[in-house]
C-alpha cells in the first residue's frame, strides 16, 4: 500500500513551518465552559494525548492544563505524510472567587479532558432571616432618641 499526499499548497506550508520550528511551537488547548446548576464544567479537547502526558496544576486562583503530544512514528520509520500537529499545548484559566479551586476534579477519557469546579459555598445565593422587633404603629423615633440595636446618637432618623 503506498501513501501519497497530494495538496501541494499545503505540503509548501507544511516545509515551511518544519523548517521555521512553527509546527513544534506551544499551542492552545481548545476549550469549552459552562454552567450548570452550582458546577462549572471545562472540557478540553486533547486528541491523540496519552493521560500520562496531560497535567492539570492549579495554583491559586490559576488552573494551567498542559499537554504534550508525541509523534507515534519512530526515528528509524520512513515517514511518509506528517500532519499532525504536535509538541506542548497549554492552556491557562483563571478562577473567580466564588469558585472553590480545593475541589476541582479533573477526568480524562477518549481525548477529552473534563474539569469539574464546584461553586464555593459562601458564593452561593442564600436567603437572609430578618428578626423584627414588636412596636405600636404610634410608636416614632426621633434624632434624640436611639432604639435598641439603632444607630449610635447624633445620627439622622426618619420616621418609622
Amino acid at each position: 500500500m503506498t501513501l501519497m499526499g497530494f495538496d501541494t499548497f499545503r505540503d509548501a506550508d507544511r516545509a515551511v513551518e518544519q523548517a521555521l520550528g512553527a509546527n513544534r511551537l506551544t499551542r492552545a488547548v481548545p476549550l469549552e465552559a459552562y454552567r450548570r446548576g452550582d458546577q462549572y464544567f471545562v472540557i478540553a479537547d486533547v486528541p491523540g494525548a496519552d493521560p500520562a502526558d496531560v497535567d492539570v496544576s492549579v495554583e491559586r486562583n490559576v488552573v494551567t492544563i498542559t499537554v504534550q503530544r508525541r509523534p507515534t512514528f519512530r526515528p528509524d520509520d520512513t515517514v511518509l505524510i506528517d500532519e499532525r500537529p504536535r509538541g506542548e499545548f497549554v492552556r491557562q484559566l483563571y478562577l473567580g472567587d466564588g469558585l472553590d479551586n480545593s475541589k476541582l476534579t479533573a477526568d480524562f477519557g477518549n481525548g477529552v479532558l473534563t474539569l469539574s469546579v464546584p461553586v464555593d459555598e459562601s458564593s452561593k445565593p442564600r436567603r437572609v432571616d430578618i428578626s423584627s422587633t414588636p412596636r405600636s404603629n404610634n410608636e416614632r423615633i426621633t434624632n434624640d432618641e436611639t432604639p435598641s440595636g439603632g444607630q449610635p446618637e447624633g445620627t439622622t432618623k426618619g420616621n418609622v
